[in-house]
């Protein structure tokens, strides 16, 4: 049996892998799959795919152009979310900031350089006409555990993620949300090892003919948002505003919208150079 080792964050949008994997559709076609959480996120995935820690990665798009670009050996092969993924911007309950323009210049807590966290912060820069040099600082924080941490003891200001994820954490009164920034592109992707695609290509078309199969009708499963709500500690109704706006994809990701990533990353020195889209995906 073939082993297989896939990474990706812990949240709900990779519910499909879990249900595939509980199901043992892989192990059927002698697949040997395993799935890794990566709390750090994005900048931790980078790390696992290029020390192989890892075969594939469901990662932000940004993220992975970014590493790509940065010498990353590995390529996308599929989108996975088509829908943009709306970032919450959250301070501490207690904190006295209210607004956007009241945290511009302060401490953004990132789960790592490179990260999702990490590149939103100059979207969200980018879009308020902040001074991207003298505008934006950064406090390491490493995951979302380490976010509550240093934005309730103070030692960071504010802290961009997924908005459905930190919504308990609102919910709580640990955060309060004062804004929110959508990815101006598909969210999530699917990149795998480039030495992994040359040697294993039929186990990676199976593996994902399976997880597509599943993506496809995930939205009506029986009972699917009661799954989430129960599995991701989120209220039902946050679980069915957020299945009413995803959606998710079977196809490559195409020229214009790569095209489109690295021309934002470019603006904003995040990349120091662009590439062609034949370097950056995979058609299998």
């Amino acid at each position: 049996m073939k082993k297989v080792n896939i990474g990706g964050v812990p949240e709900h949008f990779n519910l499909a892998w879990y249900l595939t994997l509980k199901n043992g559709e892989y192990k059927a076609e002698d697949i040997n799959l395993r799935w890794h959480d990566y709390y750090g996120g994005t900048g931790d995935m980078c790390q696992g795919l290029r020390s192989g820690d890892i075969d594939i990665a469901v990662i932000l798009t940004e993220g992975i152009v970014k590493d790509i670009v940065e010498g990353n050996p590995s390529s996308i092969v599929q989108t996975f979310v088509e829908t943009p993924l709306i970032w919450g911007i959250h301070v501490a309950e207690k904190s006295r900031f209210k607004t956007i323009d009241d945290i511009k210049g302060t401490r953004a807590a990132i789960s790592r350089y490179g990260s999702g966290s990490h590149l939103m912060a100059y979207i969200n820069a980018k879009n308020n006409n902040w001074d991207l040099d003298s505008d934006l600082n950064f406090e390491v924080i490493e995951n979302l555990s380490g976010a509550v941490e240093g934005l309730t003891n103070g030692n960071a200001d504010y802290f961009m993620w997924e908005k459905f994820t930190t919504k308990p954490l609102v919910d709580s009164a640990t955060f309060r949300r004062i804004g929110e920034c959508p990815t101006p592109w598909p969210c999530f992707v699917i990149a795998v090892r480039d030495e992994f695609i040359a040697h294993n290509t039929e186990d990676l078309k199976t593996i994902l003919q399976i997880i597509n199969t599943t993506t496809a009708e995930f939205k009506s499963i029986p009972s699917i948002d009661r799954t989430i709500a129960n599995r991701y500690d989120q209220d039902i109704k946050d679980v069915r505003e957020w299945l009413s706006i995803t959606e998710w994809s079977q196809e490559l990701i195409d020229k214009k919208t790569i095209n489109m990533v690295q021309e934002q990353l470019f603006s904003l020195d995040i990349i120091s150079k662009k590439i062609d889209y034949s370097e950056l995906i995979c058609k299998l």
